[in-house]
């Protein structure tokens, strides 16, 4: 049997999602997410990271990205992002169209961006004529099949931080991102999505 491996869409689900999805459907509710099982779903993520967490259910990942940038960002505003970022190669210009903002790509052999690899775009703050750097943003896992640690997460958020600027994470494959690393991460739970997710303190998080 053939078996693709390019994204989650390629798959059917796992029978676990498709009984809870059949298990839930009988019977009337209120519809656009004034339904109990939408409000467990919130709980859920909110026990996970911090009961000040908001969680916003979309379509999918380009029109969590889109609605996420959008609203940290104004049109005169630039976007940091590795060269092969989902933002900037595979959202068919989503991001660039309904924000107005320019998407500064960095230039990475592994699909991870540095503050060293950022700090060459960190410039023409207050100047009218440059697209004002607004927010740095990551993919994790990357598009390359990387994992950023902790650790380098906080250092982006840091140095965003610093300059008045967001951290925005494209959460691609976020349980991909939990499985074991070199550095001891947890294996295959969502704790270990909490810890990496909370280097971005208040930042944003989409996936």
């Amino acid at each position: 049997m053939r078996k693709g491996f390019a994204s989650d869409n390629n798959a059917g689900i796992h029978p676990a999602i498709l009984k809870s999805i059949g298990d839930v459907n009988t019977g009337h509710e209120k519809g656009y997410g004034d339904d109990p099982y939408t409000a467990e779903a919130v709980d859920l993520f909110r026990k996970e990271f911090g009961s000040d967490t908001e969680v916003f259910f979309v379509f999918n990942g380009t029109g969590a990205n889109v609605l996420g940038l959008s609203s940290l960002t104004r049109s005169y505003h630039s976007v940091i992002c590795a060269g092969t970022a989902h933002i900037h190669t595979d959202e068919c210009g989503a991001p660039e169209k309904f924000t107005g903002c320019k998407l500064l790509a960095v230039e990475t052999p592994d699909g991870k961006i540095t503050p060293e690899s950022v700090r060459p775009h960190l410039h023409g703050f207050d100047f009218e004529h440059h697209a004002q750097p607004r927010i740095i943003s990551i993919s994790q896992v990357t598009e390359m099949g990387t994992v950023y640690r902790p650790e380098e997460i906080r250092a982006l958020a840091d140095l965003a931080h610093h300059h008045n600027m967001y951290l925005h994470m494209d959460g691609t494959e976020p349980v991909s991102a939990t499985r074991p690393q070199p550095w001891g991460s947890p294996s295959g739970n969502s704790r270990g999505i909490a810890v990496w997710m909370s280097s971005l303190s208040e930042e944003q998080k989409t996936a």
